[in-house]
């Protein structure tokens, strides 16, 4: 039995480095699939005991975060709220620096610098003291015990000289106060464009906070979403959003499907068609019986896909990672390298060499390596999802930018999936309308494109009805049924040696009843997607269980080259790996046959009229059947991991130029706690630039 999924919600991570001390803690409980989301304040892990759950929430909190029901519930008390610190340290901080400036005597007065400063050294302490102590003890010191040392040095060596009178060289509380103030100031632009960068996902949610009106006894009652239940019957009037999943019971209405499909013309629906929650009803009024509802909705499992996309850490972070995780105590130790060698060997007083290892500490900041690639990763995949592609993984996008080989399923993916009979040829004197008669009971039971098309062509035709008594459905074969006289059937193409035109067969207990030839269209936007990959190249491939005939017959309309034809579900597999040792792979496909190959490759897509299997085996699914939004998505992952490598390049190179800087001696603490909230905002402006940038 698979282990219990715990998800907690948990404020007070400011950045990737809270979400490290977490992932720590839990890993040495021994927890398993522990995913840590700062930006989404959510953790999940599984193992361990309903009775180990109370002591883990008290092992977070003592890390200094708080375990809550429901974040957006949680009202934040005035003083605890990060805009309201920093306005209280700033207004303080100001006459400390202002006293540089202006002649108001009392300013210099030590005393009076004490008592400004004490108010803001206090805030520090409790803001980043409890953090950083927190960290340490966790065994994962974070970037606030750079902080809280790097002010706390300044505060103490000023209160030595405050008590001693030593005089004015000895009074830095406005070093003190600015750090403290200057980096509160990058916490609220961090809070802000961290929520920017959430808001795909939030967006989502309240699309779900809609009511629905519930038939009772002939009358209405609203209730929230939350609360329907399968088998609930809801009126859903015009202008109001479908608030769970179902099927139309009576009437008629236009659904704008936009937010599942990108496609803004509406879809007519009607007795027994299918709708979907946070759908729009444009025009008219339905009575709907809910068939999914929670999580179970298509909207709840596209809100995890993303929470779970954006939690996924591609390799790349892996370095940032690894070196925000040593960098705290390296840093340290430079500063205390710093001073030792500032004061012994330079033979500077105390005071110049405390203030080149103050700089030292707070110009080093990790937050932004820490923010590198989460922030880009949310943006690109939000950005993603407005076109209608769902990407289940940030690891994903890099294994997208590096694709060498795309690989296309024929029917439904590069075709239209709408297919017509051409011919049916009846064998050994059979009777055609009996023959329509057992396509159409058979085909009745398969969601295969083929098989819909099937029934819809044969509809108006006359027919022998025929009763089965079990109909089975094989991949990438057809269908094998039973009557109720006991005669066996069986319809596909197998490994038959069906000729010409024909490509399915149609067999009574083992004898051929008929051939049928059926046809497909192929999309309109399929060969100018081939020519866009050639152009990124990327070599398309076409890999297909159909006849050899036919797929050349695409292939060489469209513009592939490399076709591999008349394959079952495990030789797609073994095609698929021949592919992937030359280079990264990417599959496409719809169908039920094309799951197993959709979760060998590098990255399985799926089209949103997949089946249920193929959707859950691809790691991206394409909400629009447009192919064009293959390309898109190609575009979005490739400026995605480039955006990566541009906020790793500027974290990195600018703590490599930073640091030696600060150690001489170059840099004062109060310019380099202004510089390391800097290094936040450009890292996040940089993601930010990916919502509007033009892809190319």
């Amino acid at each position: 039995m698979a282990e219990q999924l715990v998800e907690l919600n948990v404020t007070g991570m400011h950045c990737n480095n809270c979400a490290m001390s977490i992932h720590k803690l839990l890993e040495k409980k021994g927890l398993k699939d522990i995913m840590v989301d700062f930006a989404g304040e959510e953790v999940k892990f599984s193992g361990g005991s309903p009775d180990d759950l109370p002591v883990i929430i008290k092992d977070i909190e003592g890390l200094g975060f708080k375990v809550v029901d429901d974040p957006a519930l949680q009202i934040t008390p005035f003083y605890d709220k990060i805009e309201n610190k920093f306005l209280f340290s700033a207004i303080l901080t100001a006459p400390l620096l202002l006293h540089m400036v202006l002649p108001w005597h009392f300013l210099h007065n030590p005393v009076v610098q004490l008592i400004i400063c004490l108010p803001v050294f206090i805030l520090g302490c409790l803001h980043f003291g409890k953090s950083a102590f927190n960290s340490v003890k966790g065994g994962v010191p974070n970037m606030d015990v750079l902080i809280f040392v790097g002010s706390s040095a300044a505060f103490i060596y000023s209160l030595v000289g405050t008590i001693e009178n030593l005089g004015e060289r000895y009074q830095f509380y406005e070093t003190c106060a600015t750090i403290i103030t200057l980096v509160l100031l990058g916490n609220v632009f961090e809070k802000r464009s961290v929520s920017q960068t959430t808001s795909a996902v939030k967006d989502l949610v309240k699309i779900q906070q809609v009511n629905a009106n519930l038939v009772v006894n002939g009358g209405i009652e609203v209730i929230s979403a939350r609360d329907v239940r399968p088998g609930d019957t809801l009126l859903v009037n015009e202008g109001d959003k479908v608030p769970v999943d179902g099927e139309v019971l009576s009437g008629n209405a236009s659904i704008n499907e936009s937010m599942l499909t990108g496609e803004s013309i509406p879809v007519e629906k009607e007795k027994y068609d299918k709708v979907i929650g946070g759908t729009i009803v444009e025009h008219g009024n339905i009575r709907m019986i809910a068939t999914k509802v929670g999580s179970n909705t298509v909207l709840a499992q596209i809100i995890e896909l993303m929470k779970k996309a954006q939690a996924a850490k591609p390799p790349v972070q892996k370095l940032g990672d690894k070196v925000a995780a040593i960098f705290v105590p390296a840093v340290i130790l430079i500063a205390i390298i710093t001073f030792i060698l500032t004061f012994y060997a330079g033979h500077e007083g105390m005071r110049i060499s405390l203030m080149n290892a103050i700089a030292v500490l707070v110009i080093s900041c990790p937050c932004a390596m820490g923010l590198a690639t989460p922030t880009a990763v949310m943006v690109g995949l939000g950005r993603a999802a407005k076109n209608g592609i769902l990407i289940k993984g940030g690891d994903t996008i890099e294994a997208v930018s590096h694709a060498k080989y795309v690989v296309f399923d024929k029917t439904g993916t590069l075709t239209t999936g709408k297919f017509s009979i051409n011919n049916i040829k009846a064998e050994g004197g059979a009777d055609i309308e009996q023959i329509r008669g057992i396509i159409t009971a058979i085909e009745e039971r398969s969601n295969h494109p083929i098989a819909k098309s099937l029934v819809k062509g044969l509809e108006t035709l006359p027919k022998t009805k025929l009763i089965l008594k079990s109909v089975k459905e094989e991949k990438g074969l057809g269908m094998r049924a039973e009557d109720i006289e006991g005669n066996h059937y069986f319809l596909g193409t197998g490994k038959s040696s069906v000729e010409g035109e024909f490509n399915l067969t149609l067999y009574k207990n083992q004898k051929q009843l008929a051939l049928i030839a059926v046809d497909d269209e192929i999309k309109p936007e399929a060969a100018n997607l081939i020519a866009q990959l050639k152009k990124m190249n990327i070599i398309p491939v076409l890999l297909s269980g159909d006849k050899h005939s036919r797929c050349l017959k695409v292939a060489q309309q469209i513009g592939i080259d490399e076709v591999h034809s008349e394959k079952l579900p495990d030789e797609k597999l073994v095609v698929i790996e021949i592919y992937r040792q030359k280079g990264k792979t990417i599959m496409i496909g719809d169908g039920i046959n094309d799951a197993p190959a959709l979760t060998k490759a590098d990255v399985g897509v799926s089209m949103n009229d997949s089946s249920q299997v193929a959707i859950q085996s691809a790691r991206v699914v394409l909400l629009n059947t447009d192919l064009n939004s293959v390309v898109k998505f190609l575009q979005i992952s490739r400026h995605t991991l480039l955006t990566i490598k541009q906020n790793l390049f500027w974290a990195f190179a600018y703590n490599i130029v930073a640091i030696p800087i600060a150690a001489l001696g170059f840099l004062n603490p109060m310019v380099g706690a202004f510089a390391m909230a800097f290094s936040d905002v450009v890292v996040i402006g940089n993601s930010l630039r990916l919502k509007k940038k033009k892809l190319s």
